[in-house]
């Protein structure tokens, strides 16, 4: 008989990855963020855990789109008054707090219920290049390396 093997929690280790966010596109890289943070990448993957690595993410102002987004994407935060529905532009979003962006953008690719919101708490964005992670000695991940991720300048 062949038993299923379920990993625990406490048996697989989180790594800690630094991403360099600059002229990287947006959904692309929350694609590869989403994908760290639930744990697809290891072996020992299972749905119903959270076997995934902590994520710092730098120069999240500095992200790049395609097209017509940075005018025509629309974010929209409701107050839950009347009147209370506030809308804003990508551009505007960026300025304001670019950190955000990346957040809302990998947590449309989680999971919508708990296991979901432990994993987006892994995922720590910064607008510029420092950040207090040092301690944890984040490893540089370089998404150059696949094809498709850098805008051609």
């Amino acid at each position: 008989m062949i038993k299923t093997y379920t990993p625990k929690t406490s048996d697989v280790t989180a790594e800690w990855w630094l991403i360099d966010a600059q002229d990287l596109v947006l959904g692309r890289l929350a694609t590869k963020i989403a994908t760290l943070l639930r744990g697809k990448h290891k072996p020992q993957f299972t749905a119903h855990l959270d076997l995934g690595d902590y994520v710092v993410v730098v120069n999240a102002d500095k992200v790049a789109v395609t097209g017509n987004r940075m005018t025509e994407k629309m974010y929209y935060r409701y107050s839950g008054y009347p009147g209370g529905l506030a809308e804003e532009t990508l551009s505007d979003l960026l300025k304001r707090q670019p950190d955000r962006v990346i957040r809302l953008a990998v947590r449309g690719m989680l999971p919508r219920n708990r296991l979901g919101r432990q994993m987006l708490d892994k995922l720590k964005v910064y607008p510029g290049l420092e950040h207090p992670h040092q301690g944890q000695a984040p490893q540089p991940l370089d998404l150059a390396a696949w094809p498709q991720v850098r805008v051609q300048a």
